[in-house]
């Protein structure tokens, strides 16, 4: 798997997209109509997305504690009173399922639960991809990659960025090995610590 994006938790989804548009990045809602988020995409590599709440309602936090799935909504209940800043990782593969990743996780003794999502974007293209959350919230989620490539081509952000070139990651040391067995991305530096650590850009 390779490094998917980085979750940057707002206070206001709109104000937040008009700041970061100050820096000089292009930003798209996720959605046309009633966004929870927005992304900052790259030609290459991963991309950021704002998140000003989790993308789940009351029913369905109801519906996944029935189930017996608490640990997801105690996943989103961190992402909605985290402080605002980059708070979260997700890894991708470009396959339709996690067979292999399932099979890692098995092997380190991880829960996990899987999931599809869809939403149309501002460019009216219906994408649609899979989830898998670990019952264990220090780990990051998982995702397939979108059914239609949202990325622009050879594009340079107004404030001359191009891509996202150094993530460094940390998290408790039990959980190290197993994040490397999952994703193999230069871009990404797991070590011992606590969340998100660094992130650094590359410009033209």
């Amino acid at each position: 798997m390779k490094l998917s994006h980085i979750l940057y938790k707002v206070d206001n989804l709109n104000a937040s997209v008009n700041d970061f548009k100050a820096q000089g990045f292009h930003v798209e809602y996720g959605s046309k109509r009633n966004p929870h988020n927005a992304l900052i995409y790259f030609s290459e590599g991963p991309y950021i997305e704002l998140l000003e709440k989790a993308p789940v309602s009351s029913l369905s936090k109801l519906i996944l504690r029935l189930i017996g799935k608490q640990y997801m909504i105690d996943r989103f209940n961190l992402w909605e009173t985290c402080k605002p800043g980059y708070f979260e990782i997700c890894f991708e593969n470009h396959k339709n399922h996690f067979k292999s990743e399932m099979e890692t996780l098995k092997q380190y003794s991880q829960k996990f639960f899987i999931t599809s999502s869809k939403r149309y974007d501002p460019q009216h293209r219906y994408l649609k991809w899979k989830l898998l959350f670990p019952s264990e919230n220090k780990l990051p989620f998982l995702m397939t990659y979108f059914n239609i490539d949202p990325k622009p081509i050879n594009y340079v952000h107004p404030n001359g960025v191009v891509k996202i070139q150094k993530v460094v990651y940390g998290t408790t040391n039990e959980f190290i090995n197993l994040l490397h067995a999952l994703c193999k991305d230069e871009t990404l530096s797991i070590v011992e610590g606590k969340g998100i650590l660094e992130v650094n850009f590359k410009r033209v």
